[in-house]
């Protein structure tokens, strides 16, 4: 009988023991952590000769095809599998200055519309090597696209594209990401010429 009730107060100042020492540890919540991306390094290829423009895309790309309704002959989209990042692109032949205008006016707007979510749209106005001006727009905030950038020669064409992922992982999350895909935007505008013999 003794031997049960001695089993009965270990087992007690075990249980108790446990409770004595969970209680007066601090409980600390682990922060949520970022997601790892492996980002290789910017290796670049040309676009095929099909188009009436040339630039340099990411060897880690897939050139397709913009299947939406309102896609046209020279719209392409330049998707990263592993970071499921897709660069919407558009072009479009400019008729006369009325034309300019609206395309103009289309590229501020699509970019104005994210105000509601962006907490800053920083514009940058740049000449690349090759002479071109490019206008690009860096939204910050839980905005679906994180950078936007347009083209135009002023006469014949205009050419846009967009920033976009298709994830449900926040923006700050997605930071090593966009600036990976944003370099390579960069080198795309800096490389990218007009073909004037596909006019």
């Amino acid at each position: 009988m003794k031997s049960k009730a001695r089993k009965s107060i270990s087992l007690w100042l075990v249980i108790i023991g446990f409770v004595v020492i969970g209680c007066s540890s601090e409980y600390s919540p682990k922060p949520k952590g970022y997601n790892r991306f492996v980002l290789p390094e910017h290796e670049y290829q040309h676009l095929p000769d099909t188009f009436p423009f040339n630039f340099e895309y990411s060897k880690h790309a897939k050139l397709l095809r913009d299947t939406s309704w309102i896609s046209e002959r020279y719209w392409v989209e330049i998707y990263y599998p592993e970071l499921k990042a897709d660069i919407n692109l558009t072009y479009k032949v400019i008729a006369n200055q009325d034309s300019l205008k609206e395309y103009l006016d289309d590229a501020y707007f699509l970019t104005a519309k994210h105000q509601i979510k962006a907490s800053a749209i920083d514009e940058t106005i740049t000449v690349t090597p090759n002479g071109k001006t490019v206008v690009y727009a860096e939204l910050d905030g839980q905005v679906p696209s994180q950078f936007q950038f347009f083209s135009t020669d002023s006469t014949k064409n205009f050419f846009r594209g967009a920033l976009y992922f298709n994830t449900e992982v926040q923006n700050d999350s997605l930071r090593p990401a966009i600036e990976y895909v944003k370099v390579d935007i960069v080198h795309m505008m800096n490389s990218f010429q007009w073909k004037e013999s596909l006019q």
